[in-house]
């Protein structure tokens, strides 16, 4: 684990030698290494002071937080609580007592963690505003896949995204197993369904195997709730891709437009966050069109992890992959996959953006994208 190391941990020991440090939230999806980063953080106290490291997964009282303050404040350790989250109320816990040290100008140094975005958003925002930085957690890359693993890009748009599922690689079946219970099936019911309210949870299960089977697709909403069999309305829809969205398993984009109305308006298109999130459920059934998607939704997802904000483009039947403003520049990104495309698409684009700059991105060059996608737009443009 040494390259996350090297990233995570490395960042949370820069930060916490300030001498006021802020909450740092790590946030990011399950089974990725926050866990991993935040034990390897504690081995480097080598039990001087070592961290006082809780977990919260199956806690539901807020007077537990205040129990593992203050035995952190008696022991003068920093406190580290993974999946904050799950416990009630933890927002209007832990600024209640931050207030408290930062009135007695003795603030706690703490890490909360969390895998629900929805969840841990929603109380960011009601009660610790000014009082936390975040450090996002991803999926992991074909960098680190490929450094660690010695995993090819064509098995990485296969099993990629979760490092625990790699030791499975040569078991398909048993590699698939494991992401059905260990990742999909626990965010589901234990990010999910344990803090939203949803009337139909087998039809919410439905709805994320059909969703990711659209990576990188412009999917009608309408047509979706028709492939669901369901009553329901498009408000429904829009729901389910919102926690889907919280728990790190998609994206929605939508079409360019300088009219900020009209672009949430047009029909999403679907972004998968890891290509082992398109494939596990339907392996050996990939169409070269599939595979395809895939790698066109894995770089939409690096844009996505770099808040590059990208949009797709369309015209009838003319679609540009991924378009998006960089520095006051309009660039489209075409990704080039294998998969047919219409080749005037591009030619339209111009005609109506004749100030836009074309990028092509292929297996060739993905390697060199992931890097740094933003300075890779940049040399490029």
């Amino acid at each position: 684990m040494k390259e996350i190391k090297s990233e995570l941990t490395e960042e949370l020991t820069e930060r916490l030698r300030e001498s006021n440090p802020l909450i740092q939230i790590v946030q990011g999806p399950r089974q990725v290494g926050k866990t991993t980063a935040l034990q390897q953080f504690c081995n480097k106290f080598e039990n001087k002071r070592e961290p006082h490291f809780v977990s919260a997964d199956a806690i539901g009282s807020p007077l537990w937080i205040q129990e593992q303050w203050q035995r952190a404040r008696e022991n003068q350790r920093i406190l580290i609580i993974d999946e904050i989250q799950k416990v009630p109320d933890w927002s209007e816990t832990v600024k209640k007592l931050w207030d408290e040290d930062k009135r007695k100008r003795n603030p706690m140094k703490c890490i909360l963690t969390g895998s629900s975005s929805l969840s841990l958003q929603r109380g960011l925002s009601e009660s610790l505003t000014g009082r936390f930085e975040v450090i996002p957690a991803f999926h992991w890359d074909l960098i680190k896949s490929q450094r660690l693993y010695k995993m090819s890009l064509e098995n990485y748009l296969i099993y990629g995204g979760y490092p625990g599922s790699y030791s499975f690689l040569k078991k398909p079946s048993r590699w698939a197993d494991y992401l059905t219970h260990s990742i999909v099936e626990t965010v589901i019911s234990k990010d999910i369904l344990f803090q939203s309210h949803v009337k139909s949870p087998a039809l919410f299960r439905h709805a994320f195997y059909v969703l990711t089977s659209f990576p990188s697709q412009v999917v009608s909403l309408n047509k979706l709730l028709g492939q669901l069999q369901d009553k329901g309305n498009i408000d429904l829809v829009k729901y389910y891709i919102q926690l889907y969205e919280g728990a790190y398993f998609m994206k929605s984009i939508y079409k360019y437009s300088r009219n900020e109305l009209r672009k949430k308006n047009s029909s999403p298109k679907i972004v998968v966050m890891a290509p082992a999130l398109s494939t596990f459920h339907r392996l050996g059934a990939l169409s070269a069109e599939d595979h395809g998607r895939i790698f066109e939704s894995a770089v939409g997802a690096e844009l996505i992890k770099r808040n590059l904000n990208p949009c797709y483009w369309a015209d009838g039947d003319h679609e540009v992959d991924f378009v998006l403003e960089l520095k006051k520049q309009i660039i489209a990104i075409e990704v080039k996959s294998g998969r047919s495309k219409k080749s005037k698409s591009l030619e339209v684009f111009l005609k109506k953006y004749p100030e836009a700059k074309i990028i092509f991105i292929n297996k060739d060059n993905f390697f060199q994208f992931t890097k740094d996608p933003q300075l890779f737009l940049e040399i490029h443009s």
